[in-house]
């Protein structure tokens, strides 16, 4: 036999083989892909099991501690917000917030927080209570999970040191943050607080739309130039923007009107007589300067001596006032400028001058001047800790948080109290006029939200602003 015959009778063996073994595995894997399988018994769809407990059906649906998560994020400061803001909302509609809890789980991108309910367990209540809390637009899901009774012990703990870290007073305080510290927790502040302003979250006002972060960083660090510039309290200066709009650039009063002697430039005249004239005075924009308030604020500026070189370009007021095309950054700095002068007449005294930015110098409000003292004591606490990353203590294993300093002596264990929440939202988390409490227990207790205590106060069309009016 030659060589070429030999070769080719080993290349035909050879193909056969090969063939052989290729319909072989084709056949392997079509029988492997269609052969029925069983599905294993816990695949298969379970009725729930009823039971009759204490006279009444129920429906539990685990054997252990029934939870559900209700919200989850990736930032420490808005999921605090939150859960702040969902506990003072639940506390004013007279619920039990002891069961709500803040946890933190580590993640190769970094820590997650969730907010967790503890449930009954009776899918009959506990998916009424959840679609609650999912109609009032407070969260947008929920999902059922069984703990052990050990995770539920971990995170009452680390709820719990959620509350009692951002309750400890801070050694840096808010007047010494630098501002590049300061802005990213500051814009976050004001995106919560327009986020869960009534008006969002109720959808009643379609013009009310929550800050995008572009927007929320620009409007930042406009407060925090204005503020610098004209040296006014930080705190108190965003309580103003917090009672006036949630830092939303919308309109409000919109049927206030003024007489005034004749019209002016810019002016939308409703009415005329022989000698007056009614004029529009709706409030415009984030700080709810009403149009003859901005009047009077355009003269003030006019007659400042300040170096308004040191402020940015987009903050300077033009000489010339068109009161149908002013920014709403010009309209950060009117504000500024009308909280110093108030400030000014009032010789210091901040509840005088806040109380009148919104009733008059003649008849300053307090009840709006409490509530702006609430929000700013709670945006005040918030961002000290949330921009103070050198605070002493070492971090909490599994929150991401700072603990408090050896000689803070935990809370001692109360029983859950229930918050209120201001006009706009809920805001001293987003309830009442008292300070967050926290305990040691395993109810911690409802925060307290100066959002709600705003809430009873009355509104009122501001008068024109007159530096002479009393």
């Amino acid at each position: 036999m030659s060589i070429k015959k030999l070769f080719q009778k080993l290349l035909r063996y050879t193909l056969c083989l090969a063939a052989g073994l290729l319909a072989f595995a084709a056949c392997g894997y079509t029988d492997y892909r269609l052969w029925p399988w069983d599905l294993p018994a816990s695949a298969r769809p379970k009725p729930p099991i009823t039971a009759v407990k204490g006279k009444q059906l129920v429906v539990p649906f685990t054997s252990g501690v029934p939870a559900a998560e209700i919200a989850t994020f990736s930032d420490q400061l808005e999921a605090f917000l939150r859960f702040e803001y969902l506990r003072g909302r639940e506390a004013r509609e007279g619920h039990d917030t002891s069961r709500m809890y803040l946890t933190a789980v580590n993640t190769k991108k970094g820590p997650h927080y969730k907010i967790f309910v503890v449930t009954d367990n009776d899918l009959l209540s506990a998916v009424p209570q959840l679609a609650s809390l999912e109609s009032r637009n407070l969260i947008t899901h929920y999902e059922f999970q069984s703990w052990q009774q050990k995770d539920y012990s971990y995170y009452q703990q680390q709820s719990h040191m959620f509350d009692v870290v951002y309750d400890v007073p801070t050694e840096q305080k808010l007047e010494t943050i630098n501002s590049s510290k300061l802005l990213p927790a500051l814009a976050q502040f004001l995106i919560f607080k327009s986020q869960t302003d009534n008006r969002v979250v109720d959808a009643t006002d379609a013009a009310a739309q929550p800050l995008k972060r572009e927007q929320a960083m620009q409007l930042a660090t406009d407060i925090l130039n204005v503020a610098h510039f004209y040296d006014l309290p930080l705190d108190y200066f965003m309580g103003v923007g917090a009672m006036e709009n949630d830092y939303m650039d919308v309109n409000g009063d919109l049927t206030h009107a003024v007489w005034k002697k004749r019209a002016e430039r810019g002016d939308i005249v409703l009415r005329r007589t022989r000698k007056r004239v009614m004029v529009s005075d709706y409030a415009m924009g984030t700080w709810q300067i009403t149009r003859e308030t901005l009047r009077a604020a355009h003269q003030l500026y006019l007659h400042d001596k300040r170096d308004y070189s040191q402020l940015p370009a987009h903050l300077r007021p033009p000489r010339e006032l068109d009161l149908n095309a002013v920014t709403d950054a010009v309209l950060t700095t009117y504000a500024g400028l009308l909280l110093r002068d108030l400030l000014d007449h009032f010789g210091g005294d901040v509840e005088k001058a806040i109380g009148a930015y919104n009733g008059g110098v003649r008849t300053p409000n307090p009840a709006y001047a409490n509530s702006v003292k609430n929000v700013a004591d709670y945006a005040r606490r918030i961002l000290e800790h949330a921009s103070t990353g050198d605070a002493p203590g070492a971090n909490v294993s599994g929150t991401g948080v700072k603990a408090p300093d050896k000689s803070q002596a935990p809370a001692a264990c109360a029983p859950a109290t229930n918050g209120s929440s201001p006009n706009s939202n809920d805001a001293k988390a987003p309830g009442s006029n008292n300070p967050p409490a926290s305990n040691n227990c395993a109810a911690p207790t409802a925060p307290a939200t100066p959002a709600d205590s705003a809430k009873n106060v009355a509104p009122q069309p501001k008068p024109p602003y007159r530096r002479d009016d009393d």
